[in-house]
């Protein structure tokens, strides 16, 4: 339907598509002796921006070419009518003359936004303290402000039928894999819909394995890390409206490295990681260990160790795996509690939870003193890894662990790492091994992997971040099936 050249008919018409919402104003202008209308949506326009760029150089021209009296950087016309009231609630307004059947649109979006400050979950001992906020263009900013080269590439997409969430894909033009980039720009035009809500929902839909346990997408509030990522030649996904980039591909390794590895002398930052690598030992295998020793192997354990830890466990009346998803539900409980409360609250019901609850239940004859010490050694490894998705990953695979261990002892344990490390070994992340460069073994990537070798001595990017090609028969092979999954 094109423009009426009737102003009534006109203002009828985009009434109607916005169901005569309250927050649509128009203002009625005079120029070149026609009669004009501006339309704008108060709450996503900037009214400042409307009477200093638009009405009063009317009011002060009367009459000339529009496009040189109104001092907005653009203006789009429009003839189909029908478009107009989408251009309104995208914070645009919209300025219509009687006679002429063309609407002309102009960008008067208003911007609320936070300041930059350090992201709450990513924080640093040394190094830069600003971080990502909801603002895209601000996002944006900040990685071109630490990249000032004109190969850094910057795509933009509207996905999301109702919300019309914006993204923005960067990469490395003289850096990343093209059938990478290729690859992720068909799986974001064929993301189908209704709202995006959080970069949670790109990432689900975008990745390669939606029921692997592991996350094969990064997640980072810090544009350093971003910017890391992409002078490796990946590539970094923005959305409006949220302080998350996306990082792909990663491989198992990229979430235990963190810019203090990069900050401290290499020395001390590698081992600095092999703490953290340590520590998905640790957390996913001490609880089990444990149910495995005391139910079905004892004799490992120290004469004296082993007269200590029975006058502990006789006490209890139930079995040691038992004990262990009592105390391991228990302490999510107390996660859960302390993330949504206020942090003041959050903080008590910390120190109640472990503190007094945990020497509650051992005093009642619950729990035995080594299980409770072998579950906050549990929990506090678990929470050294650098990034939430993989803490959680750690946190959901003991369980499994500990069950096998219960049932079947150490030979329970050692099938259930051998079938995650195949899993690891199979799972691929857009081309990329996700266990590389430990398989398929790449000894020159091993630089930047357990431990850091010197900066100097860094001189290769690592192949990881440039996949192999990856087949058009694959790719439509694997998206029939996910838009038979969305029908």
């Amino acid at each position: 339907m094109e423009v009426y050249s009737s102003l009534q008919e006109n203002m009828e018409y985009i009434q109607n598509q916005l169901f005569h919402s309250s927050d649509l104003k128009w203002r009625s202008i005079r120029f070149n002796q026609r009669e004009g209308l501006i339309f704008y949506l108060e709450s996503v326009s900037d009214q400042q921006r409307i009477q200093k760029e638009i009405i009063q150089p009317i009011e002060e021209k009367k009459e000339g070419d529009l496009d040189g009296v109104i001092t907005s950087l653009e203006i789009k016309r429009k003839s189909i009518l029908s478009q107009v009231p989408h251009a309104l609630v995208q914070g645009n307004c919209a300025l219509l003359f009687e006679g002429i059947s063309d609407a002309h649109i102009i960008d008067v979006m208003s911007v609320y936004k936070r300041s930059i400050s350090e992201p709450v979950n990513e924080g640093v001992a040394r190094g830069a303290h600003d971080g990502f906020i909801e603002h895209l263009i601000t996002n944006l900013y900040l990685v071109r402000k630490r990249i000032s080269n004109p190969d850094l590439v910057v795509r933009y997409y509207q996905v999301g039928e109702a919300t019309k969430t914006k993204l923005a894909l960067l990469y490395m033009q003289d850096l990343a894999n093209s059938d990478l980039v290729k690859e992720v720009d068909h799986r974001l035009g064929s993301i189908s819909i209704d709202s995006i809500i959080t970069p949670g929902f790109t990432a689900e839909l975008i990745e390669e394995n939606p029921f692997s346990l592991f996350p094969q997408i990064l997640f980072t509030e810090r544009p350093d890390r971003a910017v890391a990522h992409l002078m490796e030649g990946r590539v970094v996904i923005l959305s409006d409206g949220d302080p998350t980039a996306l990082i792909l591909p990663v491989t198992f390794f990229a979430f235990y490295q963190s810019p203090d590895d990069y900050q401290s002398r290499w020395i001390i930052g590698s081992v600095i990681r092999l703490i953290r690598l340590a520590s998905f030992v640790i957390a996913s295998l001490l609880p089990a260990l444990y149910i495995a020793i005391i139910g079905f192997h004892p004799e490992i354990l120290p004469a004296k160790l082993i007269y200590t830890v029975k006058g502990s466990i006789d006490k209890v009346p139930i079995p040691p795996i038992l004990e262990a998803l009592l105390m391991q539900v228990a302490l999510e409980l107390l996660r859960e509690a302390g993330l949504r409360l206020p942090n003041r609250v959050g903080q008590t019901i910390g120190i109640v939870g472990g503190l007094v609850i945990g020497d509650a239940v051992v005093r009642a004859g619950l729990v035995s003193y080594p299980m409770v010490i072998v579950i906050s050694l549990t929990a506090i490894s678990s929470f050294v890894v650098p990034s939430s998705e993989m803490s959680s990953t750690i946190r959901i695979l003991g369980f499994p662990l500990m069950i096998l261990a219960s049932m079947f002892g150490l030979i329970g344990i050692v099938f259930g790492l051998l079938f995650i490390f195949i899993h690891l070994c199979k799972l691929e992340c857009f081309g990329t091994p996700y266990f590389a460069p430990v398989m398929p073994l790449r000894i020159k990537d091993l630089k930047d992997t357990f431990v850091r070798f010197p900066i100097w001595s860094l001189n290769q990017r690592p192949h990881d971040s440039h996949p192999k090609k990856l087949t058009q028969e694959r790719n439509s092979r694997e998206w029939e099936h996910d838009d038979h999954r969305k029908e």
